[in-house]
């Protein structure tokens, strides 16, 4: 946890301050006996109302600015744990977001999102009680200590006995709950999983009637949870128990050893009083001392999680910033870029739009959808590509040139690797050996976000996000008019059922977008791509849940508006056999590229997918 705390550094005043009046508070709760033994000795027994009123209004004003001191302390570890949990959530989300689609894949959503609530808020809560009781818990005990033998050494004594045996108890109990407290949350994780599915895949366990294994299993889940949480709580319950029969003990002695000195005339009565309100103290103080280290060590593990997460290096990165030894590469389309990747700010354009590279396509607002960039040049050169070191390759030895303005089908048997041909385009995975360009540039050389720009990419499963429609197309575009909004809408075959709506551009939109058919969830995400006039647009067979007649005339709308290279997926020959290039793919490599004519007189494999479809009649 300690690597963590330099995200509280803007928070050093509270976190310094706020044990400081702690400490303040447990110094005038350690005086209070002491008060109350002048009280009952030199008042009540002397019959001095005086010096009772005196004690008493002391007493009174020391508990108010102990009071006042415990509220300023509160205020301080509210702040500086708040802030804490705020930018350590803030920087673990930012971490996430760089990390590559590998990297995501081998720690899954549900843990990371286990990470970034569960795991910060004991965090939080760490930081929090560190603050509030890490000073006050051994300072009272310690003090309570001193005090005693201040009274009667002889009192002492029977504190420094106490104390080891309480210890004793709590070490034998902390070390019991601690790695039950390590199975929780491995647990709350496997439990996080459970919801996950069954809220987002609800549809197709109603469809294959699995609710009753579906709630078996979550039964399951909760059960061992609750398993794990009753004995944390019985071994835990044994805590308040044996502190009481400590205490009590503890107590006995001393009043046994006190009845004696009272008669002999070596304690008064009210000394007896602040010895066992010490040892009250002492105790109470140490269930405090344990209840911190549960806490501290929770978030021990879900601090050492939370590093697994930021201690990652993303595999995939901007190039460096500096290369002495490269000179200024000039693209295909003319675009003269930088050692670093970065464009020429001050180099004119060869084209308008969001083409190139010194143009911000959000800032391109006024620019009719019908002026689309020439389009990206794409090459790949013998590249190899696994989704993970130990698994097999994915895609085996590809080659293939795409020149700007081209449209591109991509067919091939399911499992060909059509999608992870396109994810390496826009970086989200790297190659395993060869080289994937875009524009004449290594995909490695582009910065990201410039890069990400050229490409927009409708993926297998329509996403949308909660919001309205208009909300979710400026996603494309940030700041895109309603009338280009209604343009990307009209090109993506969406505008009819989009005017029908009765808010229209502010339909609001579910949770994924589950108010929505699938036709219509994906001409949306079609749309929200369109606007934001890429070079590149890649359609991963994303008109797989539109009929024969929306794709034909989405298709015709995109070769008659869109001037950009266009690469499209499909299981369909008929979506893409108008293609200037069709790629067949089969077991990772490219076994046939061409027109559809030229791919029907030379490719077996495709002349296979053609009679399949004929047979089905879907050609």
């Amino acid at each position: 946890m300690i690597q963590l705390l330099h995200y509280a550094k803007d928070y050093r005043k509270q976190i310094i301050l706020g044990p400081f009046f702690k400490f303040l508070e447990a110094v005038f709760e350690l005086l209070l006996p002491l008060l109350m033994a002048r009280l009952v000795d030199q008042g009540i027994r002397a019959e001095d109302a005086g010096e009772v009123w005196r004690m008493m209004a002391a007493m009174v004003a020391l508990s108010v600015v102990g009071l006042l001191c415990a509220v300023v302390c509160q205020y301080f570890s509210s702040v500086a744990s708040q802030g804490f949990g705020t930018e350590l959530r803030n920087q673990l989300m930012a971490k996430i977001n760089q990390l590559s689609h590998r990297e995501l894949n081998a720690f899954g959503t549900d843990t990371l999102i286990t990470r970034t609530t569960n795991d910060i808020n004991q965090l939080q809560l760490a930081l929090a009680m560190l603050i509030r009781l890490v000073v006050r818990a051994p300072f009272l005990s310690v003090g309570a200590v001193i005090m005693a033998f201040a009274i009667d050494w002889q009192a002492g004594l029977v504190f420094l006995i106490t104390l080891p045996i309480f210890c004793l108890v709590l070490f034998f109990i902390i070390r019991a709950t601690v790695p039950l407290y390590k199975r929780v949350q491995q647990t709350l994780d496997r439990l996080n999983e459970l919801v996950s599915q069954n809220l987002s895949g609800v549809r197709v366990i109603r469809a294959f009637a699995r609710r009753k294994r579906e709630l078996t299993q979550f039964d399951a889940s909760t059960d061992e949870l609750s398993s794990i949480y009753i004995r944390v709580s019985n071994i835990s319950a044994l805590l308040t128990p044996a502190t009481t029969l400590i205490m009590n003990l503890g107590i006995l002695v001393l009043f046994y050893l006190g009845g004696f000195k009272v008669q002999s005339g070596r304690l008064e009565q009210g000394q007896i009083l602040a010895l066992v309100n010490y040892m009250n103290q002492m105790l109470l103080a140490l269930i405090v001392v344990s209840n911190l280290v549960i806490i501290f060590t929770r978030a021990a593990a879900s601090a050492q999680r939370v590093n697994e997460v930021l201690a990652v290096v993303p595999a995939i990165a901007d190039a460096p910033l500096s290369s002495p030894s490269q000179k200024p590469a000039t693209t295909a389309a003319g675009r003269t870029v930088l050692p670093d990747g970065a464009p020429e700010t001050d180099a004119p354009a060869t084209h308008k739009g969001a083409g190139s590279l010194s143009t911000n396509p959000a800032a391109s607002a006024t620019t009719s959808l019908s002026a689309n960039p020439a389009g990206a040049a794409i090459v790949f050169a013998h590249v190899d590509f696994r989704f993970a070191k130990d698994y097999g390759l994915v895609l085996k030895d590809l080659n293939f040139t795409v020149a700007p303005g081209t449209t591109v089908g991509i067919i091939g048997p399911t499992g060909s690797g059509k999608s992870a041909l396109t994810q390496l385009i826009p970086r989200f995975y790297d190659v395993a050996a060869g080289s994937v360009q875009v524009d004449g540039l290594d995909v490695r050389e582009w910065p990201l976000d410039l890069l990400r720009q050229q490409v927009a990419l409708v993926p297998q499963t329509a996403v949308l996000f909660t919001g309205t429609i208009r909300e979710n197309l400026r996603w494309g575009q940030a700041n895109a008019t309603d009338d280009q909004c209604w343009q990307a809408l009209a090109l993506a075959q969406a505008e009819d059922f989009v005017r029908q709506l009765p808010q229209g551009l502010d339909t609001p939109i579910f949770e994924g977008g589950k108010n929505f058919s699938g036709g219509q969830k994906q001409r949306l995400t079609i749309a929200r791509a369109l606007i934001a006039k890429p070079p590149l647009l890649i359609l991963d067979d994303s008109l797989s849940a539109l009929d024969y007649q929306t794709d034909l005339q989405l298709r015709q709308a995109l070769q008659e508006h869109l001037q950009g290279t266009v690469l499209i997926i499909s299981q369909r020959v008929r979506s893409i056999q108008e293609a200037q290039q069709i790629l067949v793919l089969e077991e990772g490599q490219l076994v046939g590229s061409g027109t559809h004519e030229e791919l029907l007189a030379s490719c077996n494999e495709y002349q296979a997918i053609v009679a399949s479809q004929e047979e089905g009649g879907l050609s």
